[in-house]
């Protein structure tokens, strides 16, 4: 058996998210097109037949603007640290601007001796013919361990990085049961879910502002799920936005949580949800742990 560690990183967008859950098999972590969807680490397990690797999520990799910026910015320090292998991920639509800012993000790396693996995503979203200049310009950025062009949303080429991920790992223990494809607690997993349709059903200004707190969670004796969460944001103006017109806009992330979290759990959902105004609260250190997010 061989096993090991392994982190996702890269700048905010590249999809890093995505292809966790197109590695898992599962969907354990939640994909928007906005920036900074990620907040923590989120741990995905894949276990082969004589392989399992444990599969870290990261934050973007951004400037912070307030003390929950600098907690992502922790999370992704404490990723790499330990692991077997790193995989950066790049959007294959990269420009020469957008191409210093990675080569100062993998600036940092240099010091490890850690393998680092890139994942040139997006491929579907641009001819072949245009992606062979791209990929020649990347691998003169670094010393990366192989260069992988794939479509993390798609599948394409995602088993190739896999075998390469694979035949770096050692030999080494299974570290989670096979039926195991997260560490999150269900209570985390079903507030993210709820977050995810909050950020692509509301402006854009709003999603970073906004945390979700489950109140309750409770099975009744025929399966049904019962719960209860809290969506804070930090301005009374956002709340009404969150609210919408008769409650429509809140009935639609309901709804659409709803879906997931019944797919997730394998059992109906009651799903009741209220909004809270928490002024700052990205700045307010002990909310910001009660919300979920360590200090580590």
């Amino acid at each position: 058996m061989k096993s090991g560690f392994i982190a996702i990183t890269g700048r905010p967008n590249a999809g890093k998210s995505t292809l966790l859950n197109r590695l898992v098999g599962e969907k354990v972590a939640i994909v928007s097109r906005k920036p900074q969807t990620t907040r923590t680490k989120i741990l995905g397990v894949h276990t082969s037949d004589d392989c399992q690797l444990v599969l870290i999520d990261t934050p973007g990799i951004h400037k912070p603007h307030n003390k929950l910026g600098r907690r992502m910015e922790r999370y992704i320090y404490s990723a790499t640290q330990d692991i077997d292998a790193l995989i950066y991920m790049i959007d294959a639509g990269i420009s020469e601007s957008e191409l210093e800012a990675e080569k100062e993000a993998l600036g940092g790396l240099k010091t490890s001796d850690v393998p680092v693996i890139l994942a040139v995503n997006k491929i579907d979203t641009m001819p072949r013919l245009n992606l062979l200049p791209v990929l020649d310009r990347l691998q003169h950025i670094y010393d990366f361990a192989a260069i992988v062009p794939i479509s993390a949303q798609k599948g394409e080429n995602v088993d190739k990085l896999l075998e390469i991920i694979e035949g770096m790992m050692e030999d080494g223990p299974k570290f989670f049961p096979d039926d195991v494809i997260t560490d999150q607690p269900e209570r985390q997993i079903v507030a993210e879910f709820i977050r995810e349709k909050a950020l692509r059903l509301l402006n854009k200004e709003i999603p970073h502002g906004i945390a979700v707190e489950i109140e309750k969670m409770k099975q009744r004796e025929n399966g049904t799920y019962d719960i209860s969460a809290v969506i804070y944001c930090e301005k009374q103006s956002h709340k009404g936005i969150i609210i919408g017109k008769r409650g429509d806009k809140l009935k639609d992330i309901g709804r659409q949580a709803r879906q997931d979290i019944e797919r997730f759990l394998g059992e109906k959902v009651y799903l009741e949800l209220w909004v809270k105004v928490k002024e700052n609260w990205r700045n307010i250190e002990n909310f910001i742990t009660e919300m979920g997010f360590d200090k580590n």
